[in-house]
């Protein structure tokens, strides 16, 4: 008992000791503002962190570690997600052989089969992974087609036809590696590519509901070749996949990283830029170095992969991004938000959620995409809601009603989606969608009624099948829009639940 009094007061005379010592006043004694104190402890959403005059404990700093390399891990997930994007198309390519020249064709359409981002049915897609690593390609463009070349970032290089220099009369374009030093030839269309790897990917448009004209056109003349078989006969190498199960969605669980670290390793060191490089370096993505983190850093990436999914999806589906809403008393959203293909800010700064926002749903950059043209290009609606603000239920009957005289020079469609891999709903339909290109009914008054659900209405045949126990979404998609489009005087309706 007297022990314990003697260890007791020693205790207290050192407290006594070293208070009098923090409140001593010496000779360069300063007035220190509160401001700038850390406090010996503090409460946070990581728990509570302690200190001794400042310096961490080592209970603490394992926390911040900890929860710093988790922070990031989402930060890569949402940055890269543009990126494990193109790694995946890059292996549905390679899966069908659209390499080294050989063009993946869809002359009869892409179905819900393939697994593709947001993609639609009317157009008749072409696609084609190029490397650059051996030296500058050819791409011979078709007239009368919307192509676009994007780098492994997903970041837009160059258009090809319609919205490119050719102004859709087709011609070449020579795609140079971001090394490149030598002369460039004369005739082409020259750009450089920050990467090595590039997706050539374009679409043609059907004539009269029929796609035989623009698939002749594109097998006639559409060829990519490297520029050293210039001048050489090329003949065509396509490759017809409609139908076929070509997969093209990158992961959302911790294979992520590694999609991503498949860029790192391949491509310049600044190929991102030293920021995002060094956000994908604090996590282990270095150029030159395996990617193997230790149980304990695999463990907080497992979190932060579904953290960041987790992000990703809230920032898709229920978008607090100001300027996403295409109406404000309705659920109609635009993919492009603020009208720029980078993302950028009026004033300056990029515009990270709106990046996501894209990216995590749809592929395909070009300012083509973003820019209001007036009778050009595509314009763009998605929603996730029907009128009362609630996720679709695909066990219930909803029905959309499409004002009459939608404001477009060549025709509107309507394509059902999958929330779950964002890419068309699988039903006992091929095509989940319907357009004004088809034998669509009409109202008296020039409107149309779509009904979306389980069966087939009996007073309508103007129906999209849905799945019971399965939610969806949908993009609203006009090809020409015109001014009512742009200026608001037409404006789509919400989709109301029948039953």
């Amino acid at each position: 008992m007297k022990s314990k009094k003697i260890k007791l007061s020693i205790v207290f005379s050192v407290c006594v000791i070293f208070i009098g010592a923090a409140q001593q006043k010496y000779k360069m004694t300063t007035e220190i503002p509160k401001s700038i104190i850390t406090p010996n402890s503090v409460n946070t959403r990581i728990g509570e962190l302690t200190f001794f005059d400042g310096i961490p404990t080592e209970e603490t700093t394992k926390k911040v570690y900890d929860q710093i390399d988790f922070s990031r891990g989402i930060e890569v997930f949402l940055n890269g997600i543009p990126g494990a994007s193109m790694v995946a198309l890059r292996q549905g390519c390679r899966d069908e052989g659209a390499v080294d020249g050989t063009i993946a064709l869809f002359q009869n359409l892409m179905d819900s089969k393939s697994l593709f981002l947001t993609a639609n049915t009317e157009s008749i897609y072409y696609l084609s992974w190029i490397d650059l690593k051996n030296g500058p390609i050819v791409v011979e463009s078709p007239p009368n087609v919307l192509g676009v070349v994007n780098d492994f970032w997903f970041r837009y290089v160059i258009d090809l036809g319609n919205a490119g220099p050719d102004k859709g009369k087709g011609g070449k374009y020579l795609i140079l590696p971001p090394d490149y030093k030598g002369d460039i030839p004369k005739g082409y269309y020259a750009y450089k590519s920050p990467t090595y790897g590039n997706l050539v990917i374009g679409r043609g448009f059907m004539k009269d509901g029929s796609t035989k004209a623009a698939v002749e056109s594109i097998k006639s003349i559409m060829r990519i070749y490297p520029l050293a078989e210039a001048g050489k006969p090329h003949p065509a190498k396509f490759k017809e996949v409609s139908g076929h199960e070509m997969h093209t969605i990158h992961s959302n669980d911790y294979t992520f990283f590694e999609e991503v670290n498949q860029i790192v390793q391949e491509e310049p060191i600044d190929s991102y830029g030293p920021d995002m490089m060094g956000l994908f370096n604090a996590i282990g993505l270095k150029k030159g170095k395996p990617f193997a983190p230790d149980e304990r850093m695999k463990k907080i990436l497992v979190d932060a992969v579904a953290v960041g999914n987790a992000t990703a999806r809230s920032i898709d589906f229920r978008s607090r991004l100001e300027g996403s809403i295409i109406y404000p008393d309705r659920h109609w959203n635009t993919p492009f938000i603020g009208g720029s293909y980078e993302w950028m800010i009026k004033g300056g700064g990029r515009n990270f959620d709106a990046r996501t926002f894209f990216y995590y749903a749809a592929t395909v950059n070009t300012p083509a995409m973003a820019v209001a043209m007036a009778g050009i290009g595509s314009q763009y609606a998605s929603t996730n809601f029907d009128s009362k603000g609630t996720p679709f239920d695909g066990g219930k009957t909803y029905r959309f009603h499409v004002p009459a005289n939608v404001p477009v020079k060549d025709f509107w469609s309507i394509v059902l989606y999958d929330p779950q891999t964002r890419s068309m709903l699988q039903t006992d339909q091929q095509f989940p969608s319907l357009s004004s290109q088809t034998n669509i009914e009409k109202n008296a008054d020039g409107t149309v009624d779509i009904y979306l659900g389980p069966s087939k209405p009996q007073n309508s045949k103007n129906w999209i099948q849905t799945i019971p126990g399965k939610s969806w979404f949908t993009i609203f998609r006009l090809y020409g829009p015109l001014q009512p489009w742009f200026d608001k005087t037409w404006k789509l309706s919400d989709i109301e639940l029948v039953k």
